[in-house]
């Protein structure tokens, strides 16, 4: 198949297009041109802002995609963009989020209105851009823009659970390697109870792969996620394991709690996804999450961030309130 990506060079789309090319699909990947991975060098690339996409338009109509993977469309102004130099009747494949449902900003608000797991149908967030003012550059982010401006094509969504990985530019494990770097011995946590489903990035470029070629689901949205839901506290664990850490998680009053471990607070409003409909219809199976959660520390702890952290004066200032409680 021909394949159009667009975005398709870092973390989740860099995965899916490496995950496309191993399946022998040729690929016309269309990205600003600010990262250029090795293991997609041999494949046909066009450098163009997402603001600028229909200066490619030409491009795309004549490399005449059997399919779209739009794999960083974050506003609305990003998909209609997208949409405008999509060939009409182009299977199309985007990457959501499991930040939609409703579930979500109910863990903001410390309210609980919806049992989990929680499925494509379950109710959706009422209020729009939940970072907005919260996020610099995200004021008008919104994934359910995005599925409605897809959904009016036919497109089938993913809705993706946490990702972690190789190559994640959020570094969502760093709030714990950060302190097994600096072999911190005893580290702040809240109870940690939030259930939360999250994804490995190659089972999601798994997903990714079968639900382009695969047109028959087309129109369909379909959650991407580990089929147990751990806790975060639990997922702490497994990290501290897959170093080879004997750090200890200390309960602390929330009070002192450090800000980068607000995920281990209490979490009444649980965020876990039942992935049953993608493994029904796409064949789709995760893997063991152990062996993804070494592979992933493996390569964090291989591939450290360029400025380390060494402020842990609120790591001090926490289990100090603990001994004292």
């Amino acid at each position: 198949m021909r394949v159009a990506v667009l975005g398709g060079t870092r973390f989740i789309g860099r995965a899916a297009s490496e995950a496309l090319t191993q399946r022998g699909h040729e690929l016309l990947i269309v990205h600003r041109g600010e990262s250029e991975p090795e293991t997609l060098s041999d494949v046909r690339h066009v450098h163009v802002s997402r603001a600028k996409l229909r200066e490619a338009a030409s491009v795309i109509e004549d490399f005449s995609p059997d399919a779209v993977l739009d794999s960083y469309a974050l506003t609305a102004a990003d998909a209609t963009t997208a949409l405008a130099v999509i060939p009409v009747g182009t299977h199309c494949v985007v990457l959501s989020s499991c930040d939609v449902y409703r579930a979500y900003t109910s863990r903001d608000e410390g309210t609980v209105t919806d049992p989990v797991p929680l499925s494509e149908d379950a109710p959706l967030r009422t209020q729009r851009y939940p970072y907005r003012g919260r996020m610099p550059g995200f004021d008008d982010y919104d994934k359910l823009d995005v599925e409605d401006a897809y959904r009016a094509r036919n497109a089938t969504i993913l809705r993706l659970g946490f990702v972690y990985g190789p190559h994640d530019g959020q570094t969502r494990e760093e709030f714990v390697l950060k302190r097994v770097r600096a072999s911190r011995q005893q580290i702040p946590s809240g109870p940690g109870n939030w259930l939360l489903s999250r994804c490995y990035v190659a089972d999601a470029a798994d997903a990714v792969v079968r639900a382009v070629e695969r047109r028959d689901v087309a129109g369909r949205t379909l959650n991407i996620a580990e089929t147990a839901a751990a806790t975060v506290r639990l997922w702490a664990q497994q990290i501290l394991a897959a170093a080879g850490s004997s750090a200890k998680l200390v309960r602390v009053p929330s009070r002192v709690l450090p800000a980068d471990m607000a995920m281990t607070a209490a979490i009444s409003q649980h965020l876990a996804v039942d992935t049953s409909r993608a493994r029904r219809l796409l064949g789709w199976e995760p893997s063991n999450p152990a062996d993804s959660v070494a592979q992933s520390v493996a390569w964090h702890l291989a591939h450290p961030p360029v400025e380390a952290f060494e402020d842990f004066s609120a790591d001090d200032v926490a289990l100090e309130a603990a001994r004292g409680s």
